[in-house]
């Protein structure tokens, strides 16, 4: 695909930005958890990971090398997994109780994906290795 490289930059620009959204609304606390900030909870950091995924697979879609497009692909598929093991882990309900889920959560995993797909179609150019 001829801009697969540009929009999985984009992808992991806004993967970023999502990272700063809301994720989830826990009513009982009052908590919104975004992807830097858990007050309240034991959740940390998730969305810190995210970021440095998404900062090394920006550096692997801009350098047009072989080697770069398989990394990419192995880091790209650990962000897709983070993204669902967040998913799953901070939007569950627990002891009753479901917290409101948001734009960011559902952000992060869409985006995870479209990133996980535009580094399975890299544009490398080849050299042409005929023998003569």
């Amino acid at each position: 695909m001829r801009y697969s490289n540009y929009i999985g930059v984009l992808a992991a620009i806004l993967l970023i930005a999502a990272c700063f959204l809301p994720w989830v609304y826990i009513d009982s606390i009052k908590t919104i958890i975004t992807g830097v900030k858990a007050d309240h909870t034991n959740y940390g950091k998730p969305g810190v990971l995210h970021i440095f995924f998404a900062i090394l697979t920006s550096i692997f879609f801009l350098i047009p090398t072989i080697w770069a497009k398989r990394t990419n692909l192995f880091v790209a598929a650990f962000n897709f997994a983070w993204s669902i093991r967040n998913f799953l882990l901070i939007s569950h309900c627990e002891v009753g109780e479901c917290p409101e889920k948001r734009v960011g959560i559902y952000a992060i995993l869409l985006l995870s994906i479209v990133i996980l797909v535009m580094t399975t179609i890299p544009r490398v150019k080849l050299k042409d290795q005929t023998s003569s």
